[in-house]
């Protein structure tokens, strides 16, 4: 539940400058080899970093990925299941340009695009077997679920 931000000084401190609370601001993820990682998320989906420092007696990353953040451990995974993280969304523009792109750079991509409602969606492991839901939101979806999306209820 969304509370009013007060009137004091305070409310400057709101994140993204809105009266929220509380975001989901981040992903934090394992890597084993960090730079792997890090190329990965730059190559396929533009991230840039932030911030590259020590934190916790590790090596850490944050980087951004259009509105989203990630977050890497210099640290091999615990365990390479997913535990109760199944993927990871990563919305694009020009999904089949993507797919593309991956599959003749020798990316295993078990499926091909999956269409739904004018846009689609296919699955990709990146490294220390994340696995990435990469999709475009269609345009025949629920006006709610576009503006979800950032798209508009309308394009």
């Amino acid at each position: 539940m969304t509370e009013a931000a007060p009137s004091s000084s305070h409310s400057r401190s709101r994140p993204y400058g809105l009266d929220d609370r509380y975001h989901l601001q981040h992903v934090h993820l394992f890597a084993s080899n960090i730079d792997e990682t890090i190329a990965f998320y730059r190559k396929w989906f533009d991230a840039r970093v932030t911030w590259d420092g020590d934190y916790g007696g590790a090596r850490n990353v944050f980087m951004k990925i259009g509105i989203g953040a990630m977050h890497l451990y210099e640290q091999s995974p615990r365990d390479l299941g997913r535990n109760a993280v199944h993927h990871l969304g990563m919305q694009v523009v020009g999904l089949h340009e993507v797919y593309d792109r991956m599959k003749a750079a020798g990316l295993h991509l078990p499926n091909p695009v999956r269409e739904h409602s004018g846009g689609g969606y296919f699955m990709v492991k990146a490294p220390d077997d994340v696995l990435l839901e990469v999709f475009e939101p269609g345009r025949s979806r629920d006006p709610r679920v576009r503006e979800y999306y950032g798209l508009g209820s309308d394009e």
